[in-house]
């Protein structure tokens, strides 16, 4: 087993994408046992102390198939019909069988414009992240229905990645109907070697993916390189593999060199901070007391209203803001979870009174200690 598969292994956090080839038997119907197996391997896999993100494809296809289409309609609105028609049939294909394993699931529908708006993406990021914590499978598509962006991409790769960045995932498992990424099409050189292990960001990769896609929308190998690269970003290792393998995802989890691995460069906590401290768009700041700072510096923990002393600018919540000490030092940068006038009204206050003081609570801290990057 080679460290990164070892680390792949011991990893917490999952996104595992089920392509569209996989989920509907290449377009004849709704592969129940098909996904009665991931589901099944989900399930052990949760049992083994992971938390896992499903994002599923399918919608469109199904619902191709239950409108009686014979190939895909050029009208948006009927992309949009059959996304609607089919998202039925998956998440009630996916609802059985996960509740014949005793697992409970939630449905989320995403849009691009979700995970691009700052203040969508931390309410996306809480819920998803909540969800998880409860041991309850995300089962998450594109809100197809009224995104006509998202279908004319119909690229479930890249929204895989994203939300893999989205919930600070370790590994994103890209499940498709090829056994990885391989040297050559295989389609042409049936001999071509396969890419066991390799940096997600090396450029003989560019090379060796193409551009071809499925029949049914499957975004390819090119999306499917893309979308490792976005997620080794976040420091989050990819695995694109076989989901018709027997026990591909248990296989997976036990380091077998199984599809081919796409390794990140960074650890996902530092992926985040080094974007935060990158940033050089400040929205405001905050003016903490000599207490917090040492806090903040010395232990690593969270900026906490209660040592906040001041407040600057008119940010948002989700902006990045300068953390100041009360010598006017920059100490460091940080999401902040609250307004720059919820922050002005909380600050000086202990966590437990922020719900009496603004009549609701998103998050006890100010900023997270895994949204806070020092300089």
């Amino acid at each position: 087993m080679s460290n990164e598969r070892e680390r792949l292994s011991e990893s917490q956090v999952w996104v595992v994408k089920i392509g569209s080839a996989l989920l509907t038997s290449d377009g004849v119907g709704i592969d129940a046992g098909g996904i009665d197996g991931w589901c099944e391997q989900i399930s052990l896999l949760l049992d083994g102390g992971k938390r896992i993100a499903l994002v599923t494809s399918g919608a469109v296809a199904e619902g191709f198939r239950r409108l009686g289409f014979t190939e895909r309609p050029d009208s948006i609105h009927e992309l949009q019909a059959a996304a609607a028609v089919g998202q039925m049939g998956i998440v009630q294909a996916y609802e059985e069988s996960f509740r014949r394993h005793n697992r409970r699931t939630a449905l989320v529908l995403l849009t691009h414009d979700d995970l691009s708006d700052r203040q969508r993406y931390l309410n996306a990021r809480g819920t998803l992240r909540t969800l998880l914590e409860f041991g309850i499978v995300p089962v998450i598509n594109e809100n197809d229905s009224v995104a006509t962006e998202e279908i004319q991409l119909g690229d479930n790769d890249t929204l895989a990645a994203r939300v893999a960045s989205l919930v600070s995932a370790d590994a994103l498992v890209l499940l498709t109907d090829q056994n990885g990424l391989y040297e050559d099409d295989p389609r042409i050189r049936p001999n071509a070697p396969m890419v066991n292990e390799c940096s997600a960001f090396d450029s003989q990769l560019d090379d060796m993916v193409g551009s071809g896609s499925g029949a049914l929308g499957r975004g390819g190998m090119v999306t499917k390189l893309e979308a490792s690269r976005y997620a080794a970003r976040a420091g989050c290792h990819t695995v694109i593999a076989n989901g018709r393998e027997q026990d591909v995802l248990s296989a997976i989890a036990t380091g077998q060199n199984v599809g081919t691995l796409l390794t990140a460069d960074v650890a996902p906590l530092d992926a985040r901070k080094q974007w935060i401290a990158a940033q050089v768009q400040i929205a405001g700041g905050i003016t903490l007391d000599a207490g917090a700072v040492q806090a903040v510096q010395e232990r690593g923990v969270s900026v906490l209203a209660v040592g906040v002393t001041d407040v600057q600018g008119n940010f948002g919540r989700g902006d990045v803001v300068s953390i100041i000490g009360p010598d006017g030092v920059e100490v460091g940068k940080g999401l902040v979870n609250y307004g720059a006038v919820e922050t002005d009204l909380i600050k000086g206050h202990g966590s437990d009174v922020i719900e009496e003081l603004l009549g609701y609570v998103d998050e006890e801290e100010l900023i997270h200690r895994d949204n806070l990057a020092l300089s």
